[in-house]
């Protein structure tokens, strides 16, 4: 059973709770695992199919202590949980909060939470959290079952305007902060009690539970101005969700919360390396990244998510798949892997893309989790070299490649049945001399700077990470 907490209790507690709050600067050196509680394992082992993936499929908070081996083990030390608060009837994504002073009892127990957090830290594992403050579950127009927001005062309510003030129109910015996403009854942070309460909330979430960092929902349907109060009070790094390829507006939530999801290079990478179009939209869409942005090294940067079709269903080759994972491993910013892709998952549209991982039976020996495994094991070994920026070295339609630190990465979208493609690299940091070798053949693949140039060859599609070994 859901154990409700006393407001007044719940604030004399966090009060006196001690966090050690991970500063945004310090999330930068991090390597984030994202999983929907509900998919990831559940409490006792099993390796059957969820019938419903519509409804609760029974993943736990236990289940993912039980199962922190697995994530480290690819070399993550930090990981991205769904919301935990109880939800409308079908809310196992955690979207659709009821009641937020409560936890999901089909997650789990407040003690529950609390065990795997402290799990994870005794690992050096963060924990962030996901939260929305925009909208509560489907209630339509009756609030009374909404904790605490049970008054129609608490919500835009434009009950006059076409199909009940839905958002339809996600250029126009009034609409998309004021009315309804997905008909989901949509908060006024103007009104004082929501808005004071939406920032007690979250400061007392991430004091008493000693989370890490929060990703914020729909960041856009919401006042800026709020953000900013709402990430002060959380104490913590957020990253907010800006789902829009529009760099421009993308780039002023960034200032509101400490960064954004980097959703233009998502759309960026998907066309680059998912339908082989050319690499130069790299090079210009990291060019307007380096332009707009305050900071790059704080967006979260990722190739799939909760709310995409995945990679693998829209391309298959998994040496594509391979470089776009390399790009947001090594690429400034903070690199997000969402479930299931160490296990090559080719779900569709939501909820396909939500498959329980149990089916797998938590398989360390797939080529996807040994590919991660080699490529953060890296990351943790030259962590100097990630705190310079990304600096690219060259591209054309169907070869990128940059640098961070002395660490090279060569990327191409010529897929699999390329037989091979060879670039000759003259712009480069490395004194002339000097032998770079692939970190996944380190023995066998090693290349000479000579002349002041060096030829980096891939494969039949592969990608490559090289670095000085003199």
């Amino acid at each position: 059973m859901n154990k409700t907490i006393s407001v007044v209790i719940f604030a004399l507690i966090a009060i006196v709770s001690v966090t050690l709050a991970a500063t945004p600067d310090q999330w930068g050196s991090r390597t984030i695992y994202q999983l929907l509680t509900d998919r990831f394992s559940q409490t006792v082992n099993s390796s059957q199919p969820c019938g419903n993936l519509q409804g609760y499929c029974g993943g736990t908070f236990q289940g993912v202590e039980a199962h922190l081996d697995y994530i480290q083990g690819m070399g993550f030390d930090a990981i991205w949980i769904s919301p935990v608060v109880t939800n409308t009837p079908g809310g196992y994504h955690g979207y659709w909060q009821q009641d937020i002073y409560t936890v999901n009892e089909y997650f789990g127990t407040e003690n529950d939470l609390l065990n795997m957090i402290k799990a994870c830290h005794e690992r050096g594992i963060w924990v962030m959290l996901d939260v929305v403050a925009n909208h509560v579950g489907p209630v339509n127009y009756d609030y009374s079952t909404i904790v605490p927001f049970d008054s129609v005062e608490h919500y835009h309510n434009c009950t006059t305007c076409p199909q009940y003030c839905t958002i339809d129109d996600f250029t126009n910015y009034p609409q998309v902060e004021e009315c309804r996403l997905s008909g989901l009854p949509d908060l006024d942070q103007d009104n004082q009690f929501v808005r004071t309460t939406l920032q007690a909330w979250i400061k007392n979430m991430t004091e008493f539970y000693g989370f890490d960092g929060i990703r914020i929902d729909t960041v856009p349907e919401v006042k800026a101005d709020f953000w900013r109060e709402y990430n002060d009070a959380a104490g913590v790094y957020a990253v907010g969700e800006v789902y829009n390829g529009n760099l421009t507006y993308v780039a002023s939530y960034q200032g509101p919360v400490d960064g954004v999801l980097s959703y233009p290079m998502f759309f960026t990478l998907r066309s680059v390396f998912a339908q082989q179009q050319s690499m130069n939209q790299i090079q210009s869409t990291f060019q307007s990244y380096q332009q707009l942005f305050s900071n790059m090294s704080l967006l979260g940067t990722f190739i799939d998510n909760h709310d995409q079709v995945r990679f693998l269903n829209e391309q298959s080759d998994i040496e594509l798949y391979k470089n776009a994972i390399t790009y947001v491993l090594m690429a400034q910013g903070i690199p997000i892997i969402y479930y299931g892709t160490e296990q090559g998952f080719n779900g569709a549209s939501d909820p396909n893309n939500r498959e329980p991982l149990w089916t797998t039976s938590f398989n360390t020996a797939s080529p996807l989790y040994q590919f991660i495994q080699t490529v953060n094991t890296f990351r943790a070994n030259i962590t100097e070299d990630l705190t310079i920026a990304q600096v690219q070295r060259y591209s054309d339609n169907g070869f990128y490649a940059f640098t961070r630190g002395n660490a090279f990465v060569a990327l191409t979208n010529g897929g699999s049945n390329e037989v091979q493609t060879s670039r000759n690299i003259t712009y480069h940091p490395y004194l002339e001399g000097t032998t770079l070798c692939n970190i996944f053949y380190p023995t066998e693949d090693c290349i000479k700077v000579a002349g002041g140039a060096f030829t980096v060859y891939l494969d039949h599609g592969e990608s490559k990470i090289y670095y000085p070994m003199n």
